[in-house]
């Protein structure tokens, strides 16, 4: 089982469902926020998204209630956030 389907199972999104795997680690505000937008746009709404960050994305929250997606955040070695619609 790969690390992203660990983090899915930590939250209420559907394990069954296709899921994708973004690294915004070593990318610059604002790149993170317009690239995990873009990815999510350009996913079917079934797909549930694993984004891996340096930080927790704060300015993403807003964009992803907005949008009507479900999200959760981890802390481990840097911030995991999980995010799906539901």
């Amino acid at each position: 089982m790969d690390d992203a389907v660990e983090y899915i199972q930590r939250t209420d999104a559907p394990v069954d469902r296709p899921h994708e795997t973004f690294d915004a680690r070593e990318l610059p505000p604002p790149q993170p926020l317009k690239d995990t937008l873009e990815t999510l746009a350009g996913a079917e709404d079934s797909a549930v998204l694993v984004q891996l960050n340096d930080r927790r994305p704060q300015h993403l929250y807003p964009q992803l209630s907005d949008r009507g997606y479900r999200y959760e955040t981890f802390d481990d070695d840097g911030a995991v956030t999980v995010i799906w619609k539901p």
